[in-house]
Formats: C-alpha cells, structure tokens, sequence
C-alpha cells in the first residue's frame, strides 16, 4: 500500500467563521447565562486595572514617608481599597467561572442529544457512506473541542480585550511616553499572531478530521478483528493505520507547533515592552518627569498589558479548534433526514398479512438499479422464501419492505394500504426480524430477549427458549435469566443467534423477517430452530431470506430472484421438477450427498 499523501486533503483556505455562527444560533437559550457571566468578568478586570493605580499611590505614600514620617492613616486607607478591590474582583471572577461551567456542560449535553436524537432520523443509506467510529468522534471528541474552547475562551477573549483596553486608557493616563513605548513593541506580536492564524487554521481542520478518520478505521478493526486475522490482513490494515496516524500526526503537530509559537513570542514581545518601560522609566525619573511610583505603576501595567495579548492568543487558538470541530457536527446535525411523516393518520394495527408488491423498481444509485419490475401477491400466514446468488436483491427486498429504503417506482401494500401512507414507526412495530448479524448489549439475559416488551413472564420465557433450544443452557448459568452477559459469559455466534431469535419469537409480532437467521448454527440446532420456526410462523406471514435451501423446504412459496427480477417461483417440489435456476442451486448445494 502506498503511503498517503499527508497534503493533500488538508483544508484550503482562510478562517471560516460558518461553524461559530451555528454554533451561536445553537446556543441562543444560553446567552443570558453567557452575558451575566461577560459582567462578572468585566467586572472582575476592571478592579483588577485600577489595582495599579492604588498601588502607585501607595508606592508614592511611603516613598514620601521615609523622608518625612510615614502617613499610616493613609497607607492603610489605600491597602484596604486595594484590598476591597482585589477581592471583588476575586469574587466576580469566582462567579463568572461557575456560571460558564454549567452554562458549558449544558451545552456539551444540548449537542450530544440533537446528535442522539438525529442519528434516529437519519435514512440508514447515511451509515452505509459513513464510519461509525466518524459519528462517534463527532459525539466525543468534536463536542469536548466545543465545550473546552467555550469555558475557557470566551471569557477569555472578552476579559482579555477589556483587560487590554483598561490598561492602554490607565497607561496613557499615567504617562503616555511610556505608554506608546509599550504599544510600539507589542505591534510586533500582534502581526506575528495574525499571520500564524491564517497558516494554523487548516490545519487545526485537518485534524479533527484525522481523528474522526482513525477513529473509523479502529472501530472497523476491532469489530472485523477475527476476520482480519484470518485473513492475514494485519498487515495491510497495519499500514492503512499507518498511513491514517501520520497524517493526523502531521496536521497535528503543524497546528499545535504554529499555536504554540504565539505564547513564546508574546512572552518574548512582553518582556521586550518590560525592559523598555524600565529604562525610558528611568530616564524620565532622573530627569524628574515622573515620580517612582508611576515606574512601579507602569511595571503592573505592561504585565497586565501583555498577559491578555498571550491569553487573547491562546483564545483565538482554541476557537480555531472550536471552528474545526463545530463544522463537523453541524455538517452532521444538518445532513438530510428521512422524511417527515407527522402528517399520516393512517394506522395499521392487526394486519391479516395480505402483502401486495406492484411492479417495484429501487436502485441505490440512479445509475445501479437492483430491482427492476418486481411483482407478487403475499397471502395471510403464507411463508414465502427468497433465494438467488448473491447480489440479486434478496434483502434489498426486505428493506423495501421495511420501509429502510424508498422505492423508486411501484408500490408496497399490506392489506390494501400502501406502505408509504403508514409511518416507518408503524410498519416496523408489524414485523418481528432476525438479521444476519447478531446484536446483544451488556445486560442479563432477560434484558436481551424481553429488549421493553412490558409483562413477560418466566412462563414466557421458558416457553421461547425451549423453542430455540437455549432453555438448558441458560438454566445451567447461576443466575438463570438474570445473567449478565459481560465479559465472564462466553456465548458462541451460534447461542447469540439463537437468543436474537428468542427475540423475535418474544416480540410476536403479526409478522415475521428472517434474513439468514440460521446462518451461523449447525446442522442439528438449525433442525431444532427450524422446527420452532415452523410451529411459531403458523398463521403468520413470513418472509425467510435464506442461502441454505433446506431450510425453506416446507415454504408455501419461493420466489427465485436473478438480477433484481423473479425469474421462478412455486413451492421446493414445483421448482425441482421444472428443472430451472433453482434446481439448479439445489443440486449444487446438495451434489455431495
């Protein structure tokens, strides 16, 4: 594998404000929280600027004291302002702090749930183009990027630039020499700043983007991370990591190098205005312009000067991040949903399982269409099987069903009702499904098969689970039905096919799916399920998707697809006496007994 060009897909361009402006309109309840807490910030910097100017008074009182007699009156009057004042200002501060940390993890919780809540709306086509492990990234590390940069930037760069323009109005109040001295070697680090944005931006973008990248490629690995071993595939999936690491190193350490210059250089412009200070201070003393205490003054002064011109800095880093990360998640919040469906009234509840499918064409793409003109009637409890290579459209057609997908033409109907008049809700809540991929969360195992059906009973369970055959296992665990599956429970694919089954068989619904439900079982527990399914599928209309062709031998009818179309149908005898495509498949399943 050829290393990856790590320039290439970096952001172009200057500093997008886009994500900050939906990131405000977002935040909009939370203004007021916001302003109150900008107050208690500039509050709080206020008394902190007029700080110095009591301290060149104090400076001056006991200068004047050492050769006259100390005025203690006096002095104690302005340590005990200085005090009132630097306290405020602590309090404000201490207030300000508060608010914008709750104000912030409100905020964090607001974005983590419009993710939650947009994630069910979106139509599950997204999640084919789209690594779970870049959604993920987006819900951790992009909101955190968010919530850091709110709690420690905002007040920041306002209090900061307050900060900044109390001491330049204190600075020319006391001495505007030395004030436009001061100024003269800050303007350096302020061009530096605005230069080392412009570069640093894109790639604070890139990496973001590098992270959710990686964290795509690790949760493909950990979940496929048998199958790569088997495969011998570490080492490609090794160089892809690889490849995906060193360009998140490379935008990382250019972003944080460049961002990273600001503090050293505002310190170095800092200290430069300190020295400066210092010696025209001086001069202006011995020529008796000045008194010592507005050097002492003005000593404050140029640090308070300096200090927010680092932090606005700092700031301005992290709201580049913020910007990045903010894109991310509104590119997410805002990505096209499935359609809305408040206005349908219709409702079907006890469906008969008359399904009707009317001349249905459906492609992924316009230009890869996989059903072309598919037509068939689905009379109550009739259990139809599907069968065909791979590719020819047998859970695509279940998908349909489903509601997963919209069809391109054509019409689905269950008991005369179009499916597109129903809501998604409505027509999942009909079928009781068991896909190919096993699903079980940590939780007891009761947890796992009841997943909120309300008023199941032991019975019930007992009941399911001899159906399946996982009575006498999960009788033999300590715990019975109250187990919980962690990582001391070792079920095989076999036994969690089978309690996805017991699933199903629990939720009995008017209607039953199976796509591949005995896919992963042996022979002898695919007879037991089989048996089960015979005995819990009467009455019901079923739909068995299924490459193992014994397993759809008592069908009512089995529907042979090829390129998208039903090439034959008819029950297992039917199609092996015509002698065609599906006999064909049979033979060849079964040519080595």
């Amino acid at each position: 594998m050829r290393p990856m060009n790590h320039h290439a897909s970096l952001p172009k361009g200057k500093f997008s404000p886009e994500g900050l402006k939906k990131l405000y309109a977002f935040c909009k309840k939370y203004i007021p929280a916001v302003i109150i807490a900008l107050v208690c910030a500039v509050g709080g910097t206020v008394f902190t600027i007029l700080g110095p100017d009591k301290l060149s008074d104090l400076t001056d009182l006991i200068t004047q004291g050492l050769m006259t007699g100390i005025d203690f009156d006096g002095v104690t009057r302005v340590a005990v302002t200085l005090t009132v004042m630097y306290g405020c200002s602590a309090l404000l501060t201490f207030t300000q702090g508060q608010l914008m940390t709750v104000t912030t993890q409100r905020i964090s919780q607001g974005l983590r749930e419009a993710i939650s809540k947009k994630i069910n709306r979106l139509p599950i086509d997204y999640y084919n183009k789209t690594t779970f492990g870049d959604i993920l990234s987006r819900v951790t590390n992009d909101v955190d990027t968010i919530s850091q940069a709110i709690q420690n930037s905002i007040i920041t760069l306002v209090s900061s630039v307050v900060l900044l323009l109390g001491c330049l109005l204190m600075m020319f109040k006391t001495n505007w020499v030395m004030t436009v001295s001061a100024i003269v070697a800050s303007l350096i680090g302020f061009v530096l700043m605005v230069l080392i944005m412009g570069r640093s931006q894109r790639y604070f973008i890139a990496r973001q983007q590098g992270l959710g990248d990686m964290n795509g490629h690790i949760e493909e690995a950990y979940a496929g991370h048998t199958v790569i071993r088997v495969s011998n595939a570490e080492k490609e999936f090794s160089e892809k990591f690889e490849a995906l690491n060193e360009k998140l190193y490379q935008a990382s350490w250019k972003s944080q190098f460049l961002s990273g210059l600001m503090m050293p250089i505002m310190g170095f412009i800092g200290n430069l205005g300190y020295v400066t200070v210092c010696v025209i201070g001086a001069l202006l003393t011995m020529n008796g312009n000045i008194t010592f205490g507005v050097i002492v003054a003005f000593m404050v002064y140029v640090r308070l000067f300096t200090t927010p011109l680092s932090q606005i800095a700092q700031a301005m880093t992290n709201i580049q991040s913020a910007a990045a990360a903010s894109g991310r998640v509104f590119d997410f919040l805002e990505a096209e949903e499935m359609e809305d469906e408040s206005n349908k009234t219709k409702r079907l509840t006890n469906p008969t399982g008359q399904v009707s499918f009317q001349h249905v064409k459906f492609g992924y793409t316009p230009d890869r269409v996989i059903i072309h003109d598919f037509s068939q009637e689905v009379h109550p409890g009739e259990k139809v099987a599907i069968v065909g290579p791979t590719g020819a459209g047998k859970t695509t057609l279940v998908n349909l069903l489903m509601r997963f997908y919209e069809i391109d033409g054509g019409s689905i109907s269950m008991d005369g009702i179009n499916l597109k008049d129903l809501t998604r809700e409505n027509v999942h809540s009909l079928f009781g499904m068991v896909l190919q991929d096993t699903w079980l969360f940590e939780g007891t195992i009761r947890d796992n098969i009841v997943y909120g059906k309300q008023g199941v009973t032991d019975e019930d369970l007992d009941r399911v689970c001899k159906a399946v055959g996982l009575y006498h296992y999960v009788h033999t665990l300590p715990n019975g039905y109250d187990t919980v599956l962690d990582g001391g429970i070792s079920l095989s694919e076999g036994q969690k096919q089978l309690m996805t089954i017991a699933r199903a068989m629990i939720e009995n619904a008017p209607m039953l799916i199976l796509d591949e439900a005995t896919s992963s079982v042996d022979t002898r527990t695919e007879l037991l399920i089989q048996q089960a399914m015979d005995r819990l599928t009467e009455g019901r209309t079923s739909f068995v998707i299924a490459h193992r062709l014994s397993t759809i031998k008592n069908a009512d009818i089995i529907l042979v697809l090829k390129d998208g179309d039903i090439i034959e149908s008819g029950n297992h005898q039917t199609l092996l006496e015509k002698g065609g495509f599906y006999a064909e498949l049979y033979n060849a399943q079964f040519a080595h007994s």
